[in-house]
């Protein structure tokens, strides 16, 4: 009798632990550690040349425009090829162009690292941002063929999405660590032996997909109008920080980049036309797409939340260094409670998105958001460092599982064979809506006093995150009838 018992709770132990297995299933990691490493890369050189900008300036003579191409270039041409990144890995495939990607991204840090001009970091700098745009999208769209389980793809998009979160915060750190040890060349050695591992992993262990479907040709205006359109805007918005919104350079750029844009919607819009009733070509950017209000809500949430998070991180920046007299590694330890927040909001996501799906994490995220930059109102010259605490947790957890839950619906979202122009589509909103933040707040924070800059920046903040939850619940209610 007593064998029979222990064999039957045996069996409840088993069945147990069976059902949790279910319940929380675990993703495949090496392939999941090849497309985080290549994410790494992407968001750790968004930050870590920022502390190496000192060391390049006495090295290569550069001057204050040369130094903001040095920083921005990187990330004008990443937003610039984000839709033809997308693009070609849907048509070519998305390992070949995530490794093509990994490829020219290690190429470029190569020249950086080598660089004995201004004009040659630059260029670099240029080709690291069109590595980043082959890579994102291609990414995303491997995260979706490998994990296909809705379950499964969320627990991956948490570890993909921290370990991106690691890397922004880290930047400024490993950047320091770096520089004070082997010079400011060595921010982008450490980009090779990663880049190189990636490289291996996913060759070895993410298997190509079916070559796709090339019966319609490509869409070479589009193309050409949607890059020279984004590149133009992200220049603009780039230059309107340091040179203000009514410099004649900021106006053209912004002009031509909103005619171009404009030109190509129109275009997409009559090649979508066409290939419905069987031209030969097929639009870049479908707006097919953005029949889903899942879809366009979601992308909106991308633009909302980067607006109101990056351009806040920026001023905050400022903000302890310029009107508390923090150093620079005292600000980087400052800010750590807002931009390492990834580590707690990740677990948190993936438990909570699956029993409700990304929606509700997606908006109860940008509720927290909106009480933490609230809380920046009361900011000011002198206020203790522990009164600013909540805003700064609140507002990086926010932030960070509000992005989580977008980049898992947006996937959901994409179909199949179009899933790296949706997820660049994503990304590029993302990378617009920091442009515009760190430009409008920037503006903000020098056309008044500093405190009130920061007090209407937060405003703007809090309402741009209070808006896209109401998204968030738009979102949810399209995706939940569309089942």
């Amino acid at each position: 009798m007593a064998a029979t018992n222990l064999s039957a709770h045996t069996e409840v132990l088993d069945t147990t632990r069976s059902q949790k297995d279910v319940r929380r299933p675990k993703p495949a990691l090496v392939p999941l550690i090849a497309l985080s490493l290549g994410y790494f890369l992407v968001m750790l050189d968004v930050t870590v040349v920022n502390v190496a900008i000192p060391g390049i300036s006495a090295s290569l003579g550069t001057g204050g425009t040369a130094v903001q191409w040095i920083v921005d270039g990187y990330s004008t041409v990443f937003a610039g090829l984000l839709l033809l990144g997308g693009s070609l890995a849907d048509r070519l495939g998305h390992r070949r162009m995530f490794v093509t990607g990994l490829g020219v991204f290690t190429a470029a840090s190569l020249a950086c690292a080598a660089a004995e001009s201004a004009g040659a970091l630059i260029a670099g700098r240029l080709a690291q941002g069109g590595g980043a745009a082959l890579l994102v999208p291609a990414s995303l769209g491997l995260l979706q063929a490998t994990y296909p389980d809705r379950a499964l793809r969320a627990r991956a998009v948490a570890v993909w999405g921290v370990v991106a979160s690691v890397a922004f915060g880290a930047g400024p750190v490993v950047g320091g660590l770096l520089i004070s040890a082997g010079g400011w060349r060595s921010v982008f050695w450490l980009n090779v032996p990663i880049a190189a591992a990636a490289i291996a992993l996913t060759l070895w262990r993410l298997p190509a997909a079916a070559r796709p479907s090339r019966n319609r040709r490509m869409d070479l205006l589009g193309q050409v109008l949607g890059t020279v359109g984004l590149v133009a805007l992200a220049a603009g918005l780039n230059e309107a920080g340091a040179r203000g919104w009514t410099s004649p350079l900021v106006l053209l750029a912004l002009g031509v980049g909103g005619a171009a844009l404009l030109a190509f919607a129109a275009v997409e819009r009559g090649l979508q036309a066409r290939a419905t009733a069987g031209g030969p070509r097929s639009p870049l950017l479908p707006p097919s797409l953005f029949a889903s209000t899942a879809f366009t809500a979601t992308a909106a949430v991308g633009l909302l939340i980067s607006l109101g998070y990056y351009g806040m991180l920026f001023l905050t920046t400022l903000y302890f260094q310029q009107e508390r007299g923090f150093s620079a590694l005292g600000t980087g330890l400052a800010l750590l409670p807002s931009v390492c927040m990834g580590l707690l909001a990740a677990p948190l996501f993936s438990r909570i998105s699956a029993r409700t799906g990304p929606y509700v994490p997606m908006a109860a995220g940008q509720v927290l958001g909106t009480l933490g930059f609230l809380g920046w109102l009361f900011a000011g010259e002198h206020t203790p460092y522990p009164a600013l605490l909540f805003a700064l947790i609140a507002t990086g957890l926010g932030q960070t599982t509000t992005a989580l839950a977008a980049t898992a619906a947006i996937v959901d979202a994409a179909p199949a064979a179009g899933a790296g122009i949706a997820t660049a589509v994503f990304n590029v909103a993302r990378q617009t809506g920091s442009a515009v933040g760190v430009a409008l707040f920037g503006t903000f924070a020098t056309a008044a006093s500093f405190t009130a800059g920061l007090r209407l920046s937060a405003g703007i903040a809090a309402a741009a995150f209070a808006a896209g939850a109401l998204l968030a619940l738009a979102a949810r209610r399209d995706a939940a009838a569309s089942r």
